[in-house]
């Protein structure tokens, strides 16, 4: 990932977290989802010159960092080694255990092509529950057909 984006994105989390801001509100300013805020933030999205402005207003960020949350990003945040932070990590472990089902599911579904993580949505919520709360994560990938040529 860019070292710039990387760094603001880390900057941008001390000023979240002094402010008491959360990540609805930011996106509530911005006019974003939660999640696409978040990943823009972080440095995985671009913004819009009226977003990067509204974002620079909300952070008390300057120009350059303005400009910064502007720029393509280099995509992708993660080592390529095996993630160790327990809550990447399972994730991973998700994909280990499920990403060959998922991929065959989808195929008997749609036929041969991918799921778009570029035309995509995603949801993030708390679901109570009795024994113990749980994460519900919706994802929502246009379907992609391989081109026969």
């Amino acid at each position: 990932m860019n070292d710039a984006k990387a760094a603001l994105g880390q900057k941008i989390l001390a000023i979240k977290k002094r402010k008491g801001l959360t990540w609805e509100a930011v996106a509530t300013a911005l006019g974003h989802s939660p999640v696409w805020t978040c990943a823009a933030c972080l440095g995985q999205m671009s913004m819009t010159s009226e977003t990067a402005a509204k974002a620079a207003r909300l952070l008390d960020l300057d120009a350059d960092e303005t400009a910064t949350l502007q720029e393509i990003p280099y995509r992708g945040s993660l080592p390529t080694a095996v993630p160790t932070d327990p809550l990447i990590y399972r994730f991973y472990e998700l994909l280990q255990v499920y990403g060959t089902t998922w991929k065959e599911l989808i195929h008997e579904e749609f036929g041969d092509g991918i799921m778009s993580a570029i035309d995509f949505d995603m949801a993030l919520e708390r679901e109570p529950d009795q024994k113990g709360d749980r994460v519900k994560i919706t994802l929502s990938g246009k379907f992609l057909p391989y081109k026969r040529y």
